[in-house]
C-alpha cells in the first residue's frame, strides 16, 4: 500500500481554505510538523508512484513478450511403473514453477492424447478435460496430479505408452512435458460370490473382509501373462495349480490365494525365474512396503489342510503373511519349501498351525512380526534356513521363531502335540534385543526340538553372522562370518569385506 504526504501550505488552515470535502484527511501533527496522510486521488497518484491503480489480473502484471519458457517442471518426464490394464495407477503429481518476477498465465493445460488419452489430470484441483486460465503467481508453483488407465489389447509383452502434458502459456512459448508408462495386459481373478454362514450373514476373515472369491480354473491357467488376484482366488478342493518359472501373481489390498481343504498347490520355479507372488503396486517406497495383499492360505475356515503342496524356488513379498499353513489330514507334509525367499511382511512370514513343514534353503526376513511362527503343535524340519529380521518400521515386540504346544480358545487352554521342530545349518539372526527365539511350552502334550549347528540371538552360538549390508537386505556373508558355510544366502558370499 502506498502512503504519501504532503506538507499544508502555509496559511491554508488558518483563513478556512481547504474544502469541507478534504477536511477527513485534515493534518496531523507528528513531530512538530504537520502533515496529511491518506489514500490520494488522482492527481496526487504521480507523486507517489503510478502503480497503485493497476489492477490484479491487467496485462501488466504478466510476464509477456519472451522467447524463453517461462515453466519450469520437478521433472523432465512423469514416468509411470508397469500398469496393468484396465487398472488405476497410483497417483503421481509434479510441481510447475515460475521463476520469473511476473506472473504467468496458462491459457490451458490439456493432454497431447486428448479425451482417448490414457491419463487423468488434476490441475491445481481443476479435474476438467481442459484447465484454463491457470494463474501462478510470481515466483510460485502449483501441483498437477496424474492417473493413469490403460485399456488392454492384445500383447504379452509389456508395451509402451506415450503421452504429454500441454501448457499454452500468454504471451509465451507453449510447452511440453512427456509421459510414459509401460501397460502389462493380465489375467484378473474378481470376486463372484461371497461366503455366509448359516444365518445368511457374510463371514468375515482375519482383516475384517467378507470371503469374496473366485474359483480358479486350474486345468487353464494362461502362464504367458501375469495374473492379478482380488479377493479370494480359490484353488477348490481336487484341484491342483500347478505353477512354473516365470509366473506372477499380484494382488491386490488384503487378497489372498487360498488353497482350499484338499486342494493342492506346485511351484516349479528356477533360480533365474522364481515364481513372483507380490503386491499390485511398485513405484518407489511400495517396493518393500510390508501389509499390501493378505497371504497364501493352505487351509479351510473350519480346519482342514490342504493336500501335499510345494514350493521350489519363489520369490514372496510385501504381504501380511505370506504362508498360513493349517492342520495336517493326508498323511503327507502340508508343505516342502525350498530354495524361496520370503521378506517384507507385516506380521510373519511363515504361520503354522498344527501343520507339517519341511523346509530347505529359506531366506526369511523382514517381518513386523515373527519370521517362523507355529503357535499350537505340529511337525516342523528346517534345514538351511536364515531368518534376518533386522525390522524398522517400528518397534518388534515379538522374536523371529516362536513354538509353542497350546492355545487359548473360548473354551479355555488346548493343547497340541509339538511332536517335532528341527533346525539343523540355520542362523535365527536380528534387532530383537531379548533375542530371536521363543519356546513356550506346557505340560501335558508334547514339545520336542532340537537346534543342529545353529547361529541363533540369545541361544549356545550367539555371534554377529556379519551380513553385508541388512539394512538394504543384503545378506551375503561376509568371508570372516563366524557362520560361513550355514544358512541360505540367495547368492554366493561376498567376495570382500566391507
Amino acid at each position: 500500500m502506498w502512503v504519501c504526504s504532503l506538507r499544508v501550505p502555509k496559511g491554508w488552515e488558518r483563513n478556512g481554505s481547504i474544502p469541507r470535502r478534504q477536511m477527513k484527511m485534515k493534518a496531523i501533527l507528528y513531530g512538530g510538523k504537520r502533515y496529511i496522510y491518506g489514500f490520494l486521488l488522482a492527481p496526487l497518484l504521480l507523486l507517489c508512484g503510478t502503480s497503485m491503480l493497476t489492477g490484479c489480473d491487467s496485462d501488466a502484471d504478466y510476464l509477456s513478450n519472451m522467447n524463453a519458457e517461462a515453466l519450469s517442471f520437478s521433472c523432465d518426464t512423469i514416468a509411470f511403473d508397469t500398469v496393468f490394464t484396465s487398472l488405476a495407477t497410483t497417483t503421481r503429481h509434479i510441481k510447475v514453477y515460475n521463476r520469473n518476477s511476473d506472473a504467468v498465465m496458462i491459457n490451458t493445460v490439456t493432454l497431447q492424447g486428448g479425451r482417448s488419452s490414457c491419463i487423468r489430470l488434476n490441475v491445481d484441483g481443476d479435474t476438467s478435460f481442459v484447465a484454463r486460465n491457470v494463474r501462478v503467481e510470481a515466483h510460485d508453483s502449483i501441483f498437477i496430479f496424474l492417473q493413469a488407465t490403460i485399456d488392454p489389447n492384445s500383447a504379452s509383452s509389456p508395451f509402451l505408452v506415450e503421452d504429454a502434458i500441454l501448457f499454452d502459456v500468454k504471451d509465451c512459448p507453449s510447452q511440453r512435458l512427456p509421459v510414459t508408462a509401460w501397460g502389462r495386459n493380465a489375467v484378473y481373478h474378481v470376486p463372484t460370490d461371497t461366503l455366509h454362514d448359516e444365518l445368511g450373514r457374510p463371514a468375515l476373515d482375519r482383516y475384517g473382509n467378507p470371503y469374496a472369491y473366485s474359483v480358479i480354473d486350474c486345468d487353464n491357467w494362461d502362464h504367458a501373462l501375469p495374473h492379478v488376484v482380488v479377493g479370494y482366488a480359490v484353488v477348490d478342493s481336487g484341484c491342483l495349480l500347478s505353477l512354473v518359472a516365470g509366473d506372477e501373481l499380484y494382488f491386490a489390498n488384503d487378497a489372498v490365494l487360498w488353497i482350499y481343504n484338499g486342494g493342492s498347490l506346485s511351484v516349479a520355479g528356477s533360480e533365474e525365474q522364481p515364481v513372483l507372488f507380490t503386491s499390485l503396486r511398485h513405484d518407489g517406497w511400495y517396493d518393500d512396503l510390508p501389509g499390501q495383499w493378505g497371504h497364501i492360505w493352505l487351509g479351510g475356515i473350519s480346519g482342514g489342510s490342504s493336500k501335499a503342496c510345494s514350493i521350489d524356488y519363489a520369490k514372496i513379498e510385501n504381504a501380511y503373511y505370506g504362508i498360513i499353513a493349517d492342520s495336517n489330514d493326508y498323511g503327507l507334509p502340508t508343505l516342502a519349501v525350498s530354495n524361496t525367499e520370503i521378506g517384507h511382511m507385516k506380521v510373519a512370514a511363515i504361520q503354522a498351525d498344527d501343520a507339517w513343514i519341511v523346509a530347505n534353503r529359506l531366506l526369511l526376513f523382514d517381518c513386523g512380526g515373527a519370521t517362523f511362527y507355529a503357535p499350537f503343535g505340529g511337525r516342523y524340519s528346517f534345514r538351511n534356513v536364515t531368518s534376518a529380521n533386522f525390522w524398522k518400521l517400528e518397534r518388534r515386540e515379538t522374536p523371529s521363531l516362536i513354538l509353542a504346544n497350546w492355545y487359548e480358545s473360548r473354551q479355555g487352554i488346548v493343547l497340541r502335540d509339538l511332536n517335532e521342530a528341527t533346525f539343523s545349518d540355520c542362523i535365527f539372526y536380528g534387532n530383537h534385543s531379548e533375542g530371536e527365539v521363543l519356546l513356550d511350552a506346557k505340560e501335558g502334550a508334547a514339545f520336542s526340538y532340537a537346534f543342529e549347528h545353529c547361529l541363533v540371538k540369545g541361544g549356545a552360538w550367539d555371534e554377529d553372522p556379519l551380513f553385508v549390508n541388512p539394512d538394504e537386505h543384503d545378506y551375503h556373508l561376509k568371508p570372516s562370518s563366524p557362520a560361513s558355510g550355514i544358512g541360505y544366502y540367495p547368492v554366493p558370499v561376498s567376495p570382500e569385506d566391507e
